[in-house]
């Protein structure tokens, strides 16, 4: 999908800069101890216990909003590679005042260089770009060896949520989740 071009993106970015993570991999393994410095808590052990939830390909963020604001005992982290579409996720964030949730403004070609084994509960996967050509198949979000990689990344309790609204995408990815050897809780068209 194009992206038409945002107006005043630089400067919007910077008004909202503060909700996005400055070098995400200094954090792999604290990423609990980094939210607990950013909301200003005296005990970060606190935040031992919070849930830590990832979407990667947040887009423009409304789910993750929807997400951190509905359950303010969560972390959340919203990763997305082009500021001119996660703009509208950080102004949402910024606008309602959202303690709770950060972004990552960087593609990310390997989870496990952002997080550390077990430290996060759970992935979302909502819309990515399905890469319709075959060649592509590598650059799909359910490829099996990124399958394999969120599995490493996900605690002893945790899941990936997938939607999409691609037939193919879906199918492949029914295809590469037993490939991972993945539990499916529940698949629904």
């Amino acid at each position: 999908m194009r992206h038409r071009k945002v107006k005043n993106l630089d400067q919007r970015v910077e008004k909202t800069r503060h909700y996005i993570v400055e070098n995400p991999k200094e954090y792999k393994g604290k990423w609990r101890e980094f939210f607990a410095g950013e909301m200003a808590v005296d005990d970060a052990t606190s935040f031992d216990s919070k849930p830590l939830y990832i979407e990667i390909g947040c887009g423009k963020g409304k789910f993750l909003c929807a997400r951190a604001r509905a359950n303010e005992n969560a972390l959340f982290l919203g990763v997305e590679g082009l500021d001119a579409v996660l703009i509208r996720g950080l102004e949402r964030a910024d606008e309602e005042q959202i303690a709770n949730i950060r972004f990552l403004l960087e593609y990310v070609a390997d989870i496990r260089d952002y997080f550390e084994d077990g430290e996060v509960d759970g992935i979302y996967l909502n819309f990515s770009d399905p890469w319709p050509k075959a060649r592509h198949a590598k650059r799909r979000l359910t490829y099996h060896k990124r399958l394999a990689n969120y599995k490493e990344i996900i605690g002893k309790d945790g899941c990936i949520e997938f939607k999409t609204d691609n037939d193919a995408l879906f199918e492949f990815s029914l295809e590469e989740i037993e490939l991972g050897e993945f539990e499916v809780l529940e698949v629904t068209r």
